[in-house]
């Protein structure tokens, strides 16, 4: 049996995937591929992903200069997510996020009263994503 067929494809023929640092073990963003995007990203040892939005093969780092080099490939024991140990390369240190930051994941949830709380962000933009996107 192909690797690829043993991955629980959605019914758009998509699966989710989480890179995370290498090095850190931070988690640096959320991200589809299809069939293809994985594919390429084995054979090239950076990551594809496939962009719903355009719709497209998205090799990360195309327009940033911020490419994923790709260490290890990992399917969670359902076969239905993979996970990217990545190099985030382009800047020091990385930038994985199009607001500039190292990580997608930079708001951080803070309780208040009775309920009620807000997003903070608790990450500094490392570049001004203006400039990382001309």
């Amino acid at each position: 049996m192909n690797w690829l067929d043993q991955i629980k494809w959605d019914d758009k023929g998509l699966v989710p995937v989480i890179a995370q640092e290498h090095a850190s073990g931070d988690v640096l963003m959320f991200a589809w591929m299809n069939r293809e995007a994985l594919q390429k990203t084995a054979e090239l040892g950076r990551a594809v992903y496939f962009s719903r939005s355009r719709n497209k093969l998205w090799f990360k780092g195309e327009e940033s200069g911020h490419v994923q080099t790709v260490h290890d490939i990992r399917l969670d024991c359902d076969n239905d997510v993979v996970l990217l140990k990545v190099t985030q390369q382009g800047h020091e240190p990385g930038i994985a996020c199009h607001t500039g930051r190292h990580s997608c994941f930079y708001q951080r949830y803070q309780p208040g009263q009775e309920g009620s709380g807000e997003w903070h962000c608790v990450d500094p933009v490392l570049k001004d994503p203006e400039s990382i996107y001309q």
